[in-house]
C-alpha cells in the first residue's frame, strides 16, 4: 500500500459532510430537549460553571474525581448563563471535538486506504448515532475520542518521519505529548495511553540508538508533568494526593455506599474474562445494530490482521493503540468500580454504556481495511462489479445507523433513564423555590448541588446564591446553624443537609414536600430568623 495524501476538495468534502450530520444531530437533539438528559453532562456543566459563579470562584472549584480539561474548556460558554442553563455550553466543544475526531480519522485512514475505503471508515464512524448524540452534550468522549485518534495520527507520522525526516519527527513529538497530556487531563484512560506511547517511542529510540534526543525528554517531561500536577492540586485542595481515587465522591466510595449486602458489587467483578465481555458488547451495541454486532466485531479484527499483514508493519504498529480500550475496561470492571450495565445481560439495566463508544474508532479502521480488501477482490475478478460493491458497503453503513436509530440507540436510552428518574424533581422542586424567592429577595438557599445540579439553572439564580457542598468552610458552618445561615433550606432525606436540620431544627420551618418514584423525598424549609443573604 502506497501513501495518499489528501487532497484539500477532500479535507472540505470531508468538513462539510461531518458538519452536516453534526449540526443534524444538534437540530434533533435541541427538539427533543436531550442535551442535558445526562446527570453527568448536568455536573460537567455545574463544575465549569461554579469556577466562575460561586462563593470562592477559582480553579479549586474543579472537584477531585473528574480530570479538569473538558470543564476548562466549557468556562468560555458556560459564561453565559442561558448556555449554562439549556446545555448549548456543552454542545460547542464536544462538536467541535467530533469534527476533529471525524478529521483524524480519515487522515489515519488515508495513510493505507485509497479514496473510497478511507470514506467507507469515515462514515461508520462520523454516522454513528451514539456518537452523534454525545457530541450534543457535555460527556467527555467525544473529547477523549478526538485526542485518542490524533494521538495515533501523530505516532504513525512520526514513526515514518523518522526515516526520512529527524527534524519532523521531532516537532510530532511534541505534538503527541500535547495530545497525551491532553488526554491525562480528560480521562483516566489517557493515562494508560500515555504510558504505553510514551515507553513506546522510548524503546523505538532505544533500537535507534536515538534515546538522547533533546525533543524526546523535553517532551516527556511535560507528559510526566501532567499526573503529578493532578496530585498535586489534590493534595493542596483536599489535603490528600488521592482524593480522586478514595475520597468521597470516588467511583470506589460511590461503589462501597450503593452496593447490596451479600452480592458482588457489579457484574465482572474481580473476573478480567467477564468484563471484558461486558465492554466488547457495549462496544458492539455502541456500533452496530443488535443483530450485527459481533458480525461488526469479527470484520473488523479481520480487517486489523490483514492491514497488520500488508500495510507498512512500523507505521500500523501505532494504529493498535485504538484497541487500548479493551484490556483497559476489562481491568477497569473487574478492579477499578466501574461497572458496566446492558440491557440484554444481567442485570438488565442502563449503565455506563457509553464507554463502549471508546472502541468505534478501531472498529471503524478494521472495517475500512476489510472494505478495501472485498473491494479489491471484486475488481480482481469481476471490475465491473467494483462500483456496485461499493455502493452496497455504503448502503450498509446508512442501513446499520438507521437500524441503530430503529432500535433506539443504547447510549441515548440511558440517558433518558438518567432523566427519567431526576425530571419528577426538576419539574416540582424550582417553581417552589422560585416563589418562595420572591418573598425573599437575595435569600440564600442552603442545598447540595451534587446530586441535582440543574435544579439551581431551573430556579433562574446563580450559583453564589446558594450554600453547598462545594462552598467547604461555609458550608459546614451552615450545616451547624441551617437557620442562621439560609433564608431556604433543601434537604433529601438521608443527606449532611436532612441530618443538619434534625440537628438543628430551631428557625425552620417546611414548606413543601416532594416525592419522586425511586428517589429520595426531599423537603424545603424556610428560616423564621434568617430571612435574607448572610454568608453571601
Amino acid at each position: 500500500m502506497t501513501e495518499s495524501p489528501v487532497r484539500r476538495a477532500e479535507w472540505l468534502a470531508v468538513l462539510a459532510c461531518c458538519t452536516a450530520a453534526s449540526l443534524a444531530a444538534v437540530e434533533w437533539s435541541w427538539r427533543n430537549s436531550a442535551m442535558l438528559n445526562y446527570g453527568d453532562a448536568v455536573a460537567h456543566l455545574h463544575i465549569a460553571r461554579r469556577v466562575l459563579d460561586s462563593h470562592r470562584p477559582g480553579l479549586a472549584q474543579l472537584g477531585s474525581v473528574w480530570l479538569p480539561l473538558p470543564h476548562l474548556f466549557l468556562l468560555p460558554f458556560v459564561a453565559v448563563y442561558r448556555w449554562w442553563a439549556n446545555g448549548i455550553a456543552g454542545m460547542i466543544p464536544s462538536a467541535l471535538a467530533y469534527l476533529a475526531g471525524c478529521a483524524g480519522v480519515y487522515r489515519l485512514a488515508r495513510r493505507w486506504l485509497p479514496p473510497l475505503a478511507a470514506a467507507l471508515t469515515l462514515a461508520f464512524f462520523a454516522t454513528n448515532p451514539n456518537l452523534l448524540y454525545l457530541q450534543t452534550t457535555a460527556m467527555t468522549e467525544p473529547l477523549f475520542l478526538c485526542e485518542l485518534i490524533w494521538t495515533v495520527v501523530w505516532l504513525v507520522e512520526w514513526r515514518a518521519s523518522l526515516e526520512v525526516s529527524p527534524r519532523h519527527a521531532s516537532r510530532l513529538l511534541w505534538c503527541i505529548a500535547a495530545s497525551l497530556v491532553a488526554a491525562i487531563f480528560t480521562r483516566y484512560d489517557g493515562w494508560i495511553l500515555a504510558l504505553l506511547a510514551w515507553v513506546c517511542v522510548g524503546l523505538v529510540l532505544l533500537r535507534r540508538g536515538e534515546l538522547r534526543s533533546r525533543a524526546f525528554w523535553l517532551a516527556g517531561a511535560v507528559v510526566v508533568a501532567a499526573p503529578v500536577a493532578w496530585f498535586v492540586y489534590n493534595a493542596s485542595v483536599f489535603g490528600d494526593w488521592l482524593e480522586f481515587a478514595r475520597g468521597p465522591y470516588s467511583a470506589k466510595a460511590i461503589e462501597l455506599r450503593t452496593a447490596a449486602p451479600g452480592w458482588p458489587p457489579h457484574p465482572g467483578w474481580h473476573n478480567p474474562w467477564v468484563s471484558m465481555q461486558l465492554f466488547t458488547k457495549a462496544a458492539e451495541m455502541d456500533a452496530a445494530a443488535v443483530a450485527w454486532g459481533n458480525v461488526v466485531l469479527t470484520i473488523s479484527l479481520l480487517g486489523t490482521a490483514w492491514a497488520w499483514i500488508t500495510a507498512r508493519r512500523r507505521e500500523f504498529l501505532w494504529a493498535l493503540l485504538l484497541w487500548l480500550p479493551i484490556p483497559f475496561y476489562a481491568y477497569s470492571v473487574a478492579y477499578n468500580s466501574v461497572p458496566i450495565f446492558l440491557p440484554v445481560w444481567w442485570p438488565h439495566s442502563w449503565y455506563n454504556t457509553r464507554y463502549g463508544i471508546e472502541l468505534l474508532p478501531a472498529l471503524a479502521l478494521g472495517l475500512g481495511f476489510a472494505a478495501q480488501f472485498a473491494l479489491a477482490a471484486v475488481g480482481e475478478f469481476k471490475p465491473r462489479w467494483k462500483g456496485y460493491a461499493a455502493g452496497l458497503l455504503f448502503a450498509w453503513v446508512a442501513l446499520n445507523a438507521w437500524q441503530v436509530v430503529r432500535e433506539r440507540p443504547l447510549i441515548y436510552i440511558e440517558g433518558t433513564k438518567n432523566i427519567d428518574a431526576r425530571r419528577p424533581f426538576e419539574i416540582q422542586i424550582p417553581p417552589v423555590l422560585r416563589a418562595l424567592l420572591a418573598t425573599r429577595p437575595g435569600g440564600v438557599i442552603l442545598m447540595d448541588t451534587s446530586t441535582y445540579p440543574q435544579l439551581v439553572a431551573l430556579t433562574g439564580i446563580p450559583l453564589r446564591q446558594t450554600i453547598n457542598e462545594s462552598d467547604k468552610e461555609l458550608y459546614r458552618a451552615a450545616l451547624a446553624e441551617p437557620a442562621q445561615h439560609a433564608a431556604i433550606v433543601l434537604a433529601f432525606d438521608g443527606d449532611a443537609i436532612d441530618d443538619a436540620v434534625k440537628a438543628h431544627p430551631t428557625g425552620l420551618t417546611a414548606a413543601g414536600r416532594f416525592i419522586a418514584p425511586g428517589q429520595a423525598p426531599g423537603t424545603v424549609y424556610v428560616s423564621d430568623t434568617r430571612a435574607l443573604n448572610k454568608g453571601q
